[in-house]
């Protein structure tokens, strides 16, 4: 599968944005999808995820309550809705995917496959 993020900008500390991974393939509805993010600097680090069929979601601590993902299965999209955002959330944002059900949705390693990245920027 190859995945393709989008919606990155510029944005105000409060402000929102909402990110997409467009991916190619017909067996998109099959994958587990992730978000994370890497700031300058720094290590990646998981954002969001979700599986297969959307009936769960899981946060990393840090956006809880302010990021949402969904996905449309009919159209191979991700979304990432991000309010109340701070700029500490700025970095480039990626989409991930893995085949199977994974356990750890919080670790890189268990993803097979990346965009390209967005990049995220939140001025103060």
């Amino acid at each position: 599968v190859q995945l393709q993020a989008s919606g990155g900008g510029l944005v105000q500390a409060g402000g929102s944005l909402r990110l997409s991974c467009a991916a190619s393939g017909r067996t998109f509805r099959q994958y587990t999808m992730g978000w994370f993010r890497q700031a300058p600097g720094k290590e990646r680090e998981f954002v969001a995820a979700i599986t297969w069929n959307g009936g769960s979601t899981y946060y990393a601590d840090s956006v809880k309550g302010r990021f949402t993902i969904s996905r449309d299965n009919a159209k191979n999209t991700v979304l990432l809705q991000m309010n109340s955002l701070t700029p500490e959330d700025t970095a480039v944002y990626y989409c991930a995917a893995n085949r199977f059900a994974i356990t750890r949705y919080d670790r890189t390693q268990e993803y097979d496959y990346w965009g390209q990245g967005t990049l995220v920027t939140v001025s103060s």
